[in-house]
């Protein structure tokens, strides 16, 4: 059985790109790629990390660009480095010149993977300060609400003094029950 070279490219996005990565791959001459549109932060929510973890094979080689392509945490490359180990599968990063497939590779696999996941908690820490910041000047954040706090207020009047249903009330302020049932929760 001959080695395989096996490529995985990943973007965290449906409007990202896959063609850099993709051609990345390519040109070191991976024969077979695995690629998707998701978001790293779970390794099991990626049916093609998935298919590749699987397909890979003792002596195969997996390719990657980066290292933050594969996983997003120590945690996870910890995980998912073990696995290739115990399959006998080396490690290849191409835009780190890493090659787990040498004790220096390893150790330098080891610390990229904790400045990723350092990287990755201070630009957490600064989406959450600047959140923070945001809803201090008064920016909301998520859904518009469906109804405002004098609708609510209608629907618990109907409800209560002429008896509406919460299908009919749903109906009139053209909203789900849930929202009604939630309106009502609200007013009390």
């Amino acid at each position: 059985m001959t080695a395989t070279v096996v490529g995985y490219a990943r973007v965290s996005s449906a409007g990202q790109s896959l063609d850099i990565q993709l051609d990345k791959l390519n040109a070191y001459g991976c024969t077979r790629v695995f690629a998707e549109k998701r978001s790293g932060r779970q390794v099991d929510s990626r049916p093609e990390l998935q298919a590749c973890l699987q397909f890979l094979r003792e002596g195969d080689t997996l390719v990657i660009s980066r290292l933050d392509r594969m996983a997003r945490s120590i945690l996870d490359l910890a995980k998912i480095a073990d696995q290739l180990k115990k399959k006998g599968v080396a490690l290849k990063v191409l835009d780190q010149a890493l090659d787990t497939g040498t004790s220096e590779g390893r150790l330098m696999f080891s610390l990229l993977a904790s400045f990723a996941e350092f990287e990755n908690d201070i630009r957490a820490e600064r989406q959450a300060d600047g959140i923070a910041k945001a809803k201090e000047k008064g920016v909301s954040f998520g859904r518009k609400r469906a109804l405002t706090a004098e609708q609510c207020q209608r629907i618990k009047v109907l409800r209560e003094e002429e008896k509406f249903s919460v299908p009919q009330l749903a109906e009139r302020f053209n909203v789900g029950v849930a929202t009604v049932y939630r309106a009502l929760q609200e007013s009390d």
